[in-house]
């Protein structure tokens, strides 16, 4: 019998790698841009990402566990579905749209929604939403670095 934590794996691993196939050919110019001193951990990026994914997913399977098939359930599981689809398309989309300005407002809608999400988790289960609480955390340090990439390449905006 497949479980649910397989499921939930398996769509949040198909998202976030479907990401990488739906990336524009203007990864150029996201290179070329000029980036803060600060951004040093530039590279651990992906790694982080990974591991927020990996905490979403298990955050998702413990609400499903709570409450398995029922509508409001199954309606959190669309939120969490939303949050990675909005939080995967950032990337493209600023890519796509050479729009640095872009994915600041996909990036803060994302934010926006992860707060909704753990605000609707919370009752359900703490530990489910502590886990979505990686994702709050570094959602504002996506913000403000992208922000800072709008302030160091204006033309890019």
């Amino acid at each position: 019998m497949i479980k649910s934590w397989m499921i939930i794996g398996a769509i949040t691993f198909i998202v976030m790698i479907g990401s990488f196939f739906i990336t524009p050919r203007d990864i150029k110019w996201f290179a070329s841009l000029t980036r803060p001193r600060w951004l040093v951990f530039e590279p651990l990026i992906p790694i982080i990402w990974t591991v927020i994914f990996i905490c979403g997913a298990a955050s998702a399977n413990i609400v499903w566990q709570k409450n398995p098939g029922s509508l409001i359930t199954w309606l959190l599981m669309g939120l969490y579905l939303l949050l990675e689809i909005i939080t995967v398309t950032y990337i493209p989309i600023m890519l796509r749209f050479r729009s640095l300005k872009r994915g600041e407002i996909i990036g803060s809608v994302g934010a926006i929604l992860g707060v909704v999400l753990t605000i609707c988790v919370l009752p359900i289960s703490p530990l489910a939403a502590a886990l979505l609480v990686p994702y709050l955390l570094w959602s504002p340090i996506g913000a403000y670095t992208t922000d800072e990439l709008i302030k160091l390449n204006p033309q890019d905006a």
